[in-house]
Order: structure tokens, then sequence, then C-alpha cells
């Protein structure tokens, strides 16, 4: 209207809105569950029961949302222990909604609740949109001309026509006909892959699907999965994410996902579906697909922190929801605490937000089947105020839990905050991602490692680290490479990061890679160079798959994927990042792809080579001889000098006579016994075979100095006879009794 006076004045009539159609009722509805339920409600009227809980806030009010972008504001009266909740007759799946929640601006206390912005839910389970985060999705004046002050100013315009909507769901699935595999963890071979990168180049899955859920559940994604023998795949984040800003300008995305906004919804840019919230019948399909082929599905998931960022960064949901309930603040309530270096950390000893984990986790097992969960900096979940605590609520709900304690439990054991380095600590129910092993046996196979002691440690599970509590060898994931990081072959084609194409001037990415590129930087044409980073490939995948631990690949490395030197590709959503599946048409890395496959072939076969419990190093009956034993070249057993000598040339005995435990009826487990030789140097050495009462003679089953790999070697040597251990490989020979 138009003031036309001082007070007292007349001001001007406002016509009377047309009629327009009545807005839905909103009944009371129940508080539980949280999120958006279709259900059955009261008079057998269906409708859907939405919950929120937003603790401090004033008011809170559900946003309905017409295909033509029209927006229906209900407000929600009623609240029930802070869940403010209400049931919308005649609201179905497919209908698309998100919450504008009132309350205090006041920064300096931690308070930032701004209605103007349009807020996803964060039980929201399928996800309409891309967050492109213009000026208006922040709930402060982005453009302020003080930037030092610029997030304590409210920014009152309208996010909705900006951000994406939470998309009601129907729960109709029934698991009851699905196979989880439930592979022992002694028997489990993690496959670590993104769902777009896998299957975006691959020929064999049609156009439509690559990239997707629907492509990975393709039966030729599956049959390479197959076909090398991973009994698990490790799916980089799948949780909804948004690009952050500083990518968005460069004109990058974020490519891994480490930057969730919604912990129920799938990424819905992974799906091949062209239907409101069909992302998430599609993930079931995937997963019963792959349980179908015996393989487990692990989450890699970030609860550590969300992709509001600090301060600065833009609300998209809990920060305008309750800022202070979901969020660690400092001291200073305006500022985040930030133990994970993404500018916020989730507050875990505050109930409401460790429900919205466990609900989250919950969830993605019994509704969307996955069998585990890789956890994204663990340590920033196990602090309980400020360090990390072994018994924090965290570690302590997920022991008891029911659900979760049955589940495979990866911890990524460390933040960026101070004690944040906790690889070994965490109890008996978590496996850890190991990196005393990827640093050992890097520098073990490019020279560097001064003595051979923690080599010993890493072949054998890492009972240095893990051999407490009950804990088995099966503690350590065993990995040489992961997503952050060289690949496999970047590791032995580059001395150094290559991260121009990040945008930010190589500064990004760690510059400690223990890496060696075997005399040339970078792809050469030099036929010797190459031949020898194809030998070093050999030894570290066979490294990796015959130690004991549960074993970890990289999606691409068993066929030479290449980053070009970028160890740091979060952000290179192309070829880069992707892997090229037209190596396979080159005999080389068909031939490397074959060994990972023999190798894990033959690591099934032996429970020699995937124990149960850690080696004693003493026999293991009164005749028997011990475990493990450990061998110089010169073919006697290493003293406690040798441990402390730098060494190029080991050699373990692994006994298959008497191992520890028994099988499903009881009886005692025998294996063949086997003799590794790790040879490092860059000269042919020769190595005495240990004789009786080790071996009267020996089989050669592996050889990494042999390109062709097609038929096993087979070739017999007597125990006590000097062998030549060729440069820069592993030998592995079976005792022939």
């Amino acid at each position: 209207m138009t003031d036309v006076g001082t007070a007292g004045a007349v001001a001007e009539a406002v016509p009377a809105p047309a009629p327009g159609p009545r807005p839905p009722a909103v009944w009371p509805g129940a508080p539980m569950p949280l999120g958006a339920r279709f259900r059955t409600g009261p008079d057998g009227v269906a409708g859907t029961n939405f919950a929120l809980w937003a603790g401090g806030a004033e008011a809170v009010e559900l946003c309905l949302f017409e295909e033509d972008g029209t927006e229906t504001r209900l407000p929600l009266t009623e609240l029930t222990h802070e869940v403010w909740h209400g049931f919308v007759p005649g609201v179905r799946p497919g209908h698309r909604y998100g919450y504008r929640v009132h309350g205090r601006w006041d920064p300096w206390t931690g308070a930032r609740w701004n209605p103007a912005k349009l807020l996803l839910d964060p039980y929201a389970r399928a996800v309409d949109g891309e967050f492109t985060l213009p000026a208006e999705v922040y709930g402060h004046v982005r453009d302020w001309p003080d930037q030092q002050f610029a997030d304590t100013v409210r920014d009152e315009r309208d996010s909705a026509p900006y951000v994406p909507k939470g998309v009601v769901v129907h729960d109709d699935d029934d698991w009851a006909d699905d196979r989880r595999p439930k592979t022992p963890w002694a028997d489990s071979v993690i496959y670590e892959l993104h769902v777009k990168g896998f299957t975006r180049l691959h020929p064999g899955i049609p156009e439509e699907l690559r990239g997707t859920y629907a492509g990975l559940a393709h039966p030729a994604a599956i049959g390479h999965l197959k076909d090398l023998g991973v009994t698990a795949v490790e799916l980089l984040p799948v949780h909804q994410f948004a690009h952050e800003d500083h990518l968005l300008r460069r004109g990058l995305r974020n490519y891994w996902g480490y930057n969730s906004i919604g912990y129920f919804a799938p990424h819905a840019g992974y799906s091949a579906s062209g239907t409101t919230g069909g992302q998430v019948g599609e993930f079931k399909r995937m997963v019963r697909a792959l349980h179908d082929a015996g393989i487990e599905v692990i989450l890699d998931v970030v609860y550590n922190h969300t992709a509001e960022a600090g301060e600065l960064g833009p609300m998209l949901s809990l920060r305008g929801i309750d800022n202070r309930g979901y969020y660690r603040l400092q001291a200073d309530a305006r500022r985040y605490a930030d133990y994970t270096g993404c500018g916020n950390t989730l507050h875990v000893v505050q109930p409401n937000v460790l429900r919205l984990i466990t609900d989250s986790l919950r969830y993605w097992v019994t509704e969307m089947g996955v069998d585990g969960f890789r956890f994204d900096l663990a340590a920033a979940l196990a602090r309980s105020m400020h360090d990390v605590d072994m018994l924090s609520p965290f570690l302590a709900v997920i022991a008891q839990d029911p659900v979760l304690r049955r589940v495979k439990l990866i911890a990524e054991p460390w933040d960026v905050g101070n004690g944040g380095y906790q690889v070994g600590a965490f109890p008996p129910l978590w496996t850890e991602w190991n990196d005393h092993y990827r640093d050992a046996v890097r520098d073990f196979w490019r020279g560097a490692l001064p003595d051979v002691r923690d080599l010993g440690y890493r072949l054998t599970g890492s009972s240095d680290l893990y051999a407490w509590g009950g804990r088995r060898p099966y503690a350590s994931v065993n990995f040489v490479t992961a997503h952050d990081g060289f690949t496999l072959r970047d590791l032995v084609s580059y001395q150094e990061k290559h991260n121009e194409a990040n945008g930010e001037e190589n500064r990004d990415g760690t510059s400690d890679n223990r890496a060696w590129n075997c005399g040339a930087e970078g792809e050469t044409d030099d036929a010797e160079v190459n031949a020898l980073r194809r030998r070093q490939l050999r030894n570290l995948l066979t490294t990796l798959l015959l130690s004991t631990g549960v074993p970890m690949l990289v999606a691409g490395d068993e066929m030479g994927r290449t980053q070009g030197g970028n160890n740091n590709a979060y952000c290179q959503d192309n070829e880069t990042g992707w892997v090229d599946w037209s190596l396979l048409d080159r005999p080389e890395w068909r031939e490397l792809a074959a060994l990972t496959a023999r190798v894990l072939a033959l690591r099934h076969r032996h429970p020699v080579l995937r124990r149960r419990a850690f080696f004693s190093g003493r026999p293991q009956a009164p005749d028997g001889l011990r475990d493990l034993a450990w061998f110089t070249g010169a073919g006697t057993e290493m003293t406690e000098a040798d441990w402390y000598a730098p060494a190029a040339t080991v050699g373990l005995y692994l006994s298959g006579r008497d191992i520890p435990g028994r099988d499903a009826r009881g009886e005692q487990v025998t294996d063949d016994s086997f003799l590794a030789v790790l040879h490092a140097g860059h000269e042919p050495a020769d190595f005495l075979l240990p004789g009786p009462p080790w071996a009267q003679a020996y089989e050669l089953v592996l050889d990494t100095s042999r390109e062709d790999q097609a038929e096993p070697p087979g070739t017999v040597h007597g125990g006590g006879e000097r062998l030549t251990v060729p440069e820069r490989s592993v030998l592995l020979l079976r005792v022939r009794e």
C-alpha cells in the first residue's frame, strides 16, 4: 500500500486478491518419525506426515511446491519435544517441499534464523534440483561492502527459486527376497569406485545409463567386478551433495562428493530415472543387482561436516533450522569449530545430531539395502567436547545399536584438528584405513625404507596397531592408493603432483607422495622406463593382495588408469577423473588386470593368505613349524640386527599346516604353505631357499618380473637351492610336500 500521511492518516485500500484454491488443511499429525512420510491418516485419508526438529525456532512453515513452482506455505503449529509436525491430506509421493524457519537473527550468539531462505529437510528421502549458489541462497548479505562483517547482516531475498526441494517418496520396497552376501571380514576385498566415474566411459553400458546407478547395475559393470574377484564396492559419497562456490566460479564441480547436504537422499545427479524421486528406486535396484552377484555395497559417508561451510557459506538446511543445535561453534559463537578443514563440524554430542546420523545409517541399511559404511574423517565424529574420545556418544551408540553393529564399519581414523590422528585407536567393532601400510609399501618399492621393521608389521596384519581388545588382522584395511592421491600408475610415473587444472596454482593436494617416477617425469616413449613402471605396478598390486588384512583396490588401478599426475582430482568431473576403459584394448593393461584377478583368485583359495588371527611366530602344534618365519637372502632366519639393517630383499614363510581357527563344522583349518620373496633392488639377487624342515621343494606360482602372466611359471626348486631373484620383483612359491 502507499503511505499518504503521518500518524492518523488513512492509507489507500488494497484490492482483495482474486479467489484461488484453498490451501490444504494441516492436521496435527505425529512428531515421529522425522521427515516426510506418506501414510494413511485418520479416517483412512491418504497424505503425508511432516516432522522437523528445530529446537530453538519460533515458528516453522511447511512449503509445498507445484510443478510450475507455485508455493503454498502451511504453518506447522504442533510442537512436541522441539519437533514441529503436521499431517497434510492429499500430499502424495512425488510432491516437492521445503521449510522456512523463523527465529532471531543474532550471529554474535550463533542465532541465524532467516525465513526468507527455503531449507532442505535433513530427512528428505529424495531431492529435486541442483544447488547453484547464487547470492539469494546465502542467509547473510553476501555482497555487503564491509566483508569483515558480511555474515552478520541478514539477507531478505527469497531463495526458493534457486534451491532444490525435498521430494515425498513411497516406502514400498520389501527386501525379504534380497540375498545379502554377508562376506566375512577376513575374506573381503574392497574396490573403491565412483558411481559416475566408473561407468561414464564404459563401452558396454548403454549411453543413457552411463554415469548412473543403473549403469553400475548393468551386467557389463558387474561382470568386470566379478572377473576381478572383489567382494565389495566402496562407493564414493552418494548422499545428496552441493558444489562449492569457489569451484562453480572457476567453471568446475565437486566430483568426489565430500560435501553432503542430504543424508537420506541418493545424489540425484547419478540417476538415469526421468521421474521426480526416481533415484531412490534406481539405487535400490543397483544394490539388489550387486547382491545377486555376491558383491556387498559399502558407502563412503560424510557425517563430519556439511556443504554449508563456515560463517560465509550458504544457508541450505541445518544452518537455518537451528545453527547452534547442529554445528560446533567456537567461544565466539559467530565462528564455527572446524576439525574437518571444510568450514564446519557437526555437533555429534548433541542428541538431535546423533539421532540424525544414526537414523540415516539405519535407513541406508534397512531400507536401501547397503552392507556397511566408511566414515570420512571419523575422528571428528569421535570427539566429545573437543578431544577425540573412544568412549564418545557416537561410538557408544553405534556399539549398542542392533542394526549398525552388524554391518561393516570402516574408519578413516583421523581429522585435521589437534589430536585427530587416531590410527589403531578405534574400538574392536571397527576396521580402519591403515596409512602406515600405504607408506611402508610405497617406501619399500621406491627404495626409501631405512630398515624393514615397519614392513614386517604391515605385511602381516599390523599387529603393533591392532592386536589389542580382541581385534583381528582384518581391522587393517590395507591400501597403496585411494581416491585421494595419485593413481597407482601415476605413483610410478610422477615424482611431483601436477594439479594445475584444479585452479589453485598447484597448492592443493599433498606433497608427501612417496612416489618414484622410474627415471622420467610423466608420460614417456622410453621403452625401458615404461617396462619398469609396469613391473612396479605388478609389485605393488601383488604385495597388497598377498598381505594379511583387508586389501582395498581403487577403480582403474588394475588397468593402469592415470590422472596425468593430478593427486587431488576432487573437482575433475571429466576424463581426468573417469575410468578409461579403452586401456583394456592394450595388451599390457589387459595383462595387469589379468594378474590382479589371478592373485585375488589365489587369495580366495588359500586361507593362509587371509588369516583370521595374527601370526604368533610360534609352532601351532607340538610337531609343527612356526606359523611365520622371516628369511634373509642367505637363507638364514632374520635376527634382531637384521630387522634394523637396510635390506632390499626379504622372505616370509607362511605356514598353512596349523592355521588358528576352525571351519563352520569345527574342523581345524589347514592349507598349503608359501614362501614369498620381495626384492626391491635394482639388480638381480641370490636367495637361498630354506630347506627341511621348512620344505623339501618349492613350486614357483608367481613371478612379477614376467610381463605375460597368462600361465603360472610352475618351475620346481629344491629346498637349499640358490634361486636368482630378478631385479624389482615378487616371487611366490608354494611348498611341495
